[in-house]
């Protein structure tokens, strides 16, 4: 299948890095080299791979190599952070279809997208996450769309609506609707007709059964196999509804699977599904990240990406003890530590870290909630400049106008300048002690 041969070649080019005794350039080119061709031969636009590529040996040859981090793990995180961005990057995830309301979605595609067998696996995913799902047969084209969606729809278990000699099928959308709203039904999916190669009365179609049954969303279902041409599919649809969302099917069995997905990407089109096999089951939101991540068949890509993430947290937080000890630490420099510090838990972290400091801090200086964090950082971005780098000169009359600003109270930032003048307080006084124990550059280059 064409996604475990991609991910194949991409994983064994990453593994030839891991296994490399040095990662020089000579290492990264061949990488580089292995990418490509596995991009290519997926049918990936020349374009595309090219830029890739650049990106590719530029970041792993010249990049900073953060605190605790290989050659190698730079490598494989610069690889699966290009290969993200090509799919569409980190997004969020979809909103769910809220419960006990009607939701319909309308399916719309070219003869031979795979449009009612996709209808059938999204009413098989809906159903397995707890909703009540009908089916409606709004094709009266295509001869044998009834009886293959009634099929499926038994398949999945879902209810089902068809008129199997219906002339109108604007009209046969509307009654399906309805009759399935009436019965309580959550998630209406209403399959239309296709059209062969003619996008033009496709779009039509598409328009008025949208204005007879007034979906909340249309979803595009684009064949994989047609590579890069699904770009134009998607910029025709994407032009013409503002509510449009795509299903991309047949990616288990193209080699153009991947120059579908990229083009696609690249319309800004949102991809919503992805079919991943025959089966009814063989289906799944697309979520860039989770894809690349299979695709590189790492299990532990996750962690390594955390990995990074805590690295820069760490410099962040020897960047800070060093203002600090300089003398030249404010609030501008408590706001970004915390704001580094948020996922990690309490501020008073990273002065634990550094030897020396958190055995000897008081109860009132590392007793940092997330509650508190948050309430001090809306404090601070209350702030002027001058009162940020300078909080000495915050009197009476600033400290109620800040307060107003942020929706808080003078007590909760007298709190906040407290803890600021303690922590500060304390922490050079420990610096230094360190200074004559070891010198001050000792305790800041520590990990």
């Amino acid at each position: 299948m064409v996604l475990e041969s991609l991910g194949s070649s991409i994983s064994s080019a990453v593994k030839k890095v891991l296994r490399a005794p040095v990662v020089d350039e000579k290492v990264v080119k061949e990488l580089v080299r292995d990418i490509q061709r596995a991009l290519l031969q997926s049918d990936v636009n020349v374009r595309l791979v090219l830029d890739l590529s650049k990106n590719i040996e530029k970041k792993i040859l010249e990049e900073e190599l953060p605190p605790g981090i290989t050659r190698r793990e730079l490598a494989v995180k610069v690889v699966y952070d290009e290969l993200v961005s090509l799919l569409g990057g980190e997004r969020p995830q979809p909103p769910k279809y809220p419960k006990g309301k009607t939701t319909i979605l309308l399916l719309v595609g070219i003869q031979g997208s795979g449009k009612t067998t996709s209808a059938s696996k999204l009413a098989w995913l809906f159903k397995k996450q707890g909703y009540s799902v009908g089916l409606v047969c709004a094709d009266n084209f295509r001869a044998g769309a009834y009886d293959q969606l009634k099929q499926l729809a038994e398949k999945a278990g879902v209810a089902f609506y068809g008129e199997r000699d219906a002339k109108d099928a604007v009209e046969l959308a509307v009654n399906g609707v309805k009759k399935l709203k009436e019965s309580g039904t959550e998630i209406i999916i209403v399959d239309t007709a296709g059209r062969h190669k003619n996008e033009s009365a496709l779009i039509e179609e598409m328009r008025q059964v949208a204005e007879a049954v007034k979906p909340d969303e249309i979803i595009l279902v684009l064949d994989a196999t047609i590579g890069q041409q699904a770009a134009q599919q998607a910029e025709a649809f994407n032009s013409a509804t503002k509510i449009g969302t795509i299903l991309l099917t047949k990616l288990d069995g193209s080699a153009r699977g991947g120059g579908a997905l990229s083009a696609v990407v690249a319309t800004k089109a949102p991809i919503r599904f992805i079919g991943t096999g025959e089966g009814i089951e063989e289906i799944e939101v697309f979520n860039p990240k989770r894809f690349v991540g299979r695709l590189l068949g790492m299990g532990d890509i996750e962690s390594l990406v955390e990995k990074f993430k805590e690295a820069e947290i760490s410099k962040t937080g020897k960047d800070t003890m060093s203002a600090i000890a300089s003398g030249r630490f404010t609030l501008k420099d408590l706001y970004a530590q915390m704001q580094a510090m948020r996922k990690m838990g309490p501020f008073s972290k990273i002065l634990q870290a550094i030897p020396g400091f958190g055995m000897n801090l008081p109860k009132e200086s590392i007793d940092l909630t997330e509650e508190k964090m948050k309430k001090w950082m809306v404090i601070m971005q209350s702030m002027t400049e001058e009162e940020l780098t300078e909080p000495h000169i915050i009197d009476g009359s600033r400290a109620r106008r800040i307060a107003r600003g942020s929706g808080t109270t003078t007590k909760d930032l007298k709190e906040l300048l407290t803890q600021y003048k303690i922590s500060k307080k304390y922490i050079k006084q420990l610096v230094k002690k360190q200074k004559r124990m070891q010198g001050l550059k000792g305790i800041f280059t520590a990990r």
